[in-house]
């Protein structure tokens, strides 16, 4: 059949009159002559499958993508509602033709909160959703850290055991402090009563009568069991120091007592400058009762403020100075 001359100015727009014409006229056969229309490619393939590693605050979501033959990238969508509103790095999944297990940490979640997530897949011009899942964040575990306030503390001085239990359920929680004294051997046991943490989980334990260095502790009472790390308070030796004159000029005599005794040890006596102290002699501790012991000697002075330093080397105490004193 001759072929009807396209009237001028007419556009591509009115195409499918045309055939439409042609094909009332010459019956659908017309349409065999048509080429096919191009196949499109198909989808990739995605499954959202079960998270793992869960904690309070982190998970690893989990999935498979098929990419049939495409190049294809994948996220995970999560979020606390179907609404999702954050989503994981986009992340290439290769271009083969059988699925692959793929997964993508997350981290700062909220605790003790469920979470909806689901995988979305990507391909030329086509993407997938896996189905709707859901896991639930855990409480943050309970933990302990502690401090002797003061550390060292001076012999016969009373310490704080300050510190804070942290995590879901931290307030008002038994905790009970434990020590193990100088030589370190017998074992942590409790020292006073248990106390109950504050609404912040802060709780403070006084210690009266430290004699001798001595490893501290905190531990929650009841379940879960959590202690804390160990901490080693110190005790120095309470250091006195005075000063007598002599006939001798330019010398006195500094003397002093160390308590607890400390029979052996070295003393040193220093001459206080701005940002240093210069050494002006010294000498050893010798005997004097079971509770104290004494230092003396005669030294060279000059003007100005002197400390007394005792050398403590026993293990049982730690080294200390004594309080300053003035020479005119």
């Amino acid at each position: 059949m001759p072929s009807t001359p396209q009237p001028p100015g007419q556009s591509l727009r009115s195409a499918p009159r045309t055939l439409l014409a042609l094909a009332l006229a010459t019956g659908a056969a017309a349409f065999a002559c048509l080429p096919a229309a191009a196949n499109a490619a198909p989808g990739p393939g995605a499954s959202t499958l079960g998270a793992s590693s869960v904690t309070y605050a982190s998970a690893t979501l989990n999935g498979s993508v098929n990419p049939h033959g495409q190049a294809t990238n994948y996220v995970f969508q999560y979020g606390t509602t179907r609404g999702y509103g954050a989503q994981t790095p986009l992340s290439p999944a290769g271009s083969g033709g059988v699925s692959v297990k793929v997964s993508q940490s997350i981290t700062g979640l909220t605790p003790l909160t469920v979470y909806h997530y689901r995988i979305l897949a990507t391909g030329p011009g086509n993407a997938t959703v896996g189905a709707d899942r859901t896991f639930s964040t855990g409480p943050v575990p309970l933990s302990l850290a502690i401090a002797g306030v003061p550390n060292p503390v001076l012999f016969g001085d009373p310490v704080l055991v300050e510190g804070t239990l942290s995590g879901t359920g931290a307030a008002s929680h038994e905790v009970q402090l434990q020590a193990n004294g100088f030589p370190y051997l017998s074992g942590f046991a409790a020292v006073g009563n248990p106390e109950l943490t504050n609404a912040s989980g802060g709780f403070s334990f006084p210690f009266i009568g430290l004699t001798a260095n001595t490893q501290l502790r905190v531990v929650t009472v009841g379940k879960p069991e959590v202690v804390s790390p160990i901490v080693l308070e110190g005790v120095a030796v309470r250091v006195s120091l005075h000063v007598r004159a002599v006939k001798r000029s330019g010398y006195a005599r500094m003397y002093g007592t160390v308590t607890p005794a400390e029979v052996g040890a070295l003393v040193g006596f220093q001459l206080l400058r701005p940002g240093k102290s210069l050494n002006k002699g010294g000498t050893v501790v010798k005997a004097a009762t079971a509770s104290f012991s004494r230092f003396s000697r005669v030294v060279r002075v000059q003007r100005g403020v002197y400390k007394a330093l005792v050398q403590v080397t026993d293990g049982a105490h730690v080294s200390s100075y004594s309080a300053p004193v003035l020479i005119r």
